[in-house]
C-alpha cells in the first residue's frame, strides 16, 4: 500500500527510481509496456545480446522512438529516455542505476549478473526464479551482507504466494499450505518440445506465431518450473517440500481447502506447513469448473472454535469440517506487476519475497531411459524434469540441480524416474555457477544455517 504516492513523491522532486533491465524477452517486454506509464520509474537502460531485440520490444509495447534512442547512460538520464546496449556487465556498473532487474531465464547467467549487481552496491530483482532455485539463499545473503535487497519478482508466482503467506501470518493464522494452480496430468512429464503444445492452452501456430520458446514452455508442461517455483516459495517463507514432491491434484477454487490440507485431516498433502500446485485438468484431461490454473493460493487452519463459527457464517471458501479455508488469486499478470517490486525494494528496502534459508531444491530426474554418453538439454527439454525435494535429501544423495543439467554428458545409464546425481555427469569445473552452487550447499549444509 501506498507505493503508488511514494513513487509519485519520486517524481514530483525529480528523482525517479532508476531502474536497468537485463533481458528483452516476454517478461521484460511486458515490464517495459508498464514502466513507460509509471510515474517515478525510469528505465535508464536495456541490455540484451540483441539489442534489435531490446529495440522491438520497446516498439511493440508502445514506446516512443525518441524514449528509447539515448547513446549514453548520462545522456538517458539527463533526457529521461533509455539506453540500448549489448553489454551487461556495463549496465551493471553505471552509476546511474538504483536497481537491476535480472530477467534472461538464464541460471548461469543470471548468478554471475547477480554476483556482479550486489558487488557495485546495486539492488537486485532475480526474474530469473531458475537461478534462484540453483543459489539464491547464498545470493540473498551475500545482498545483505553488501547492504543492498535481492528480491523476487511480484507479478510471478512465487512473489505472489509470499504475499499470501506473509498476509496469513500476519492475520494470525497456521498456514496449512500455499501453491498455485496449473494445468497438468501425469502423462505430462514426458512431455518434449515437439509434443508440448499437444495438450497446451494454444496451438503450435499460434505459438510460432506469437515466437514462443518450446522449450521453455515445456518446462511449465512437465512439472519443472512447478518445482521450481514451489522451492523458491519454501526457501522464502519457512514451508517445506512435500516428501514425496508435489502431487498435482485435480481441484477447483473451492475444493482448495479439502485438498490442500494433511491427510491425518482428510486432505491428499504429507504434513501442515507445505507446498502444492493443484491442476485444472482431470484425469481424462478434461478441464474442470472453477478451476485456478493462473491463480495463487494459501490455505489457513482456523485454529479456534470462533474462527471455525465465524468460517460457518461468512463462508471463507472453507473445507467440510469448517477447520481450513482458503484464500486465492485467480490469475497473475506476470511483468506488469513488477513495479511493485521495483518499489518496494527501491522506496522501502523490502524485497516481494527472498530465500532466508536452503529448504527446498530441484533434481533433475529422468524422463526416459537414459544413455551412458547422452547429453542433457536442461530445463525443458528432452531427458530431464526436475523434482522438487526437500534440501536434506539433495544434500544427502548429491543431487544433480535442474538448473545445472546441461550441457554435460551422462557417464552411465538411469532409468526413467530416477534422479540424478554429481556423479551421473561430467561438468566443466571450471563453471563459475557451479563454484557458487557448491558454495552455497557448504554455506546451508546445516539445519538452519
Amino acid at each position: 500500500m501506498n507505493l503508488h504516492s511514494l513513487l509519485a513523491a519520486r517524481a514530483e522532486a525529480g528523482r525517479p527510481v532508476r531502474v536497468g533491465l537485463i533481458g528483452a524477452g516476454k517478461f521484460g517486454a511486458m515490464f517495459l509496456s508498464q514502466a513507460r506509464r509509471t510515474a517515478g520509474i525510469h528505465v535508464v537502460a536495456i541490455a540484451d545480446l540483441d539489442v534489435e531485440r531490446a529495440r522491438h520490444a520497446c516498439r511493440v509495447t508502445g514506446w516512443d522512438e525518441a524514449a528509447y534512442a539515448a547513446t549514453s547512460f548520462d545522456g538517458a538520464v539527463a533526457s529521461g529516455a533509455t539506453y540500448l546496449l549489448e553489454d551487461a556487465a556495463a549496465l551493471i556498473a553505471a552509476g546511474e542505476i538504483d536497481l537491476v532487474i535480472e530477467a534472461t531465464g538464464d541460471p548461469r547467467v543470471g548468478i554471475r549478473h547477480a554476483l556482479a549487481t550486489i558487488s557495485a552496491g546495486r539492488h537486485i530483482v532475480m526474474v530469473n526464479v531458475e537461478a534462484d532455485v540453483v543459489a539464491g539463499p547464498l545470493l540473498a545473503r551475500k545482498a545483505a551482507e553488501a547492504g543492498v535487497v535481492y528480491s523476487l519478482a511480484y507479478g510471478d508466482q512465487p512473489a505472489l504466494i509470499c504475499e499470501q503467506v506473509d498476509w496469513a501470518r500476519t492475520c494470525g493464522f497456521e498456514v496449512v499450505s500455499a501453491g498455485k494452480g496449473t494445468a497438468w496430468h501425469p502423462s505430462f512429464h514426458a512431455s518434449t518440445p515437439e509434443t508440448v503444445w499437444d495438450h497446451f492452452y494454444i496451438t503450435a501456430e499460434q505459438a510460432e506465431a506469437g515466437g514462443l520458446n518450446p522449450k521453455m514452455f515445456n518446462s511449465f508442461h512437465d512439472g519443472s518450473k512447478s518445482g521450481i517455483e514451489m522451492t523458491a516459495v519454501c526457501n522464502a517463507t519457512g514451508l517445506t517440500p512435500q516428501a514425496g514432491g508435489l502431487g498435482f491434484p485435480t481441484a477447483s477454487c473451492y475444493e482448495l481447502a479439502s485438498i490442500c490440507k494433511p491427510a491425518a485431516a482428510g486432505g491428499r498433502l504429507s504434513h501442515t506447513g507445505t507446498t502444492e500446485v493443484v491442476s485444472s485438468l482431470d484425469a481424462e484431461m478434461n478441464e474442470i469448473e472453477h478451476h485456478i490454473r493462473m491463480g495463487t493460493f494459501v490455505v489457513v487452519a482456523a485454529g479456534h472454535d470462533y474462527v471455525v463459527e465465524c468460517n460457518r457464517q461468512y463462508g471463507f471458501l472453507p473445507d467440510e469440517s469448517y477447520e481450513h479455508f482458503a484464500l486465492y488469486r485467480p490469475t497473475h499478470m506476470i511483468g506488469h506487476e513488477l513495479g511493485v517490486t521495483v518499489a518496494s525494494v527501491a522506496l522501502r528496502g523490502e524485497p516481494t519475497g527472498a530465500p532466508t534459508a536452503f529448504r527446498s531444491d530441484v533434481v533433475a530426474c529422468a524422463k526416459r531411459d537414459l544413455k551412458a554418453g547422452e547429453v542433457l538439454d536442461g530445463e525443458g527439454g528432452y531427458l530431464v524434469w526436475g523434482k522438487q525435494v526437500a534440501a536434506s535429501t539433495s544434500l544427502a544423495l548429491g543431487g544433480l540441480p535442474l538448473g545445472l543439467a546441461s550441457d554435460g554428458p551422462l557417464t552411465r545409464d538411469i532409468k526413467a524416474g530416477e534422479l540424478l546425481t554429481w556423479a551421473d555427469v561430467t561438468l566443466d569445473e571450471s563453471d563459475p555457477a557451479l563454484g557458487v552452487r557448491r558454495e552455497m550447499e557448504a554455506a546451508f549444509a546445516q539445519p538452519n544455517a
